[in-house]
């Protein structure tokens, strides 16, 4: 797994403004960069918040997507999601 790929990314989303606006408009070019395996690339631009904590995903670091729109996700539905995984047993 490469979930330091994926923290990374959404770090970068916060701090590259030039990333953070390809990821808004073609975030699957965006994360061609990213080594990341195909469930986690499925997961991201599902905006499946609950199965890329699983994975280990930082929740933190996964905000910055719900706070610029990135995936489908926005304030309330990244809250409500990881909200969800935190009670189906897979919190960290």
């Amino acid at each position: 797994m490469s979930v330091l790929e994926l923290d990374r990314l959404c770090r970068e989303t916060l701090r590259d403004h030039a990333f953070r606006k390809a990821m808004q408009t073609d975030p699957e070019g965006a994360i061609a960069r990213y080594r990341l395996t195909e469930e986690e690339k499925r997961a991201l631009l599902a905006g499946d918040v609950v199965a890329l904590h699983r994975m280990g995903v930082n929740d933190f670091l996964m905000g910055y997507l719900a706070r610029f729109g990135i995936c489908g996700l926005n304030i309330q539905n990244f809250s409500e999601r990881i909200r969800s995984a935190g009670t189906a047993g897979g919190g960290h």
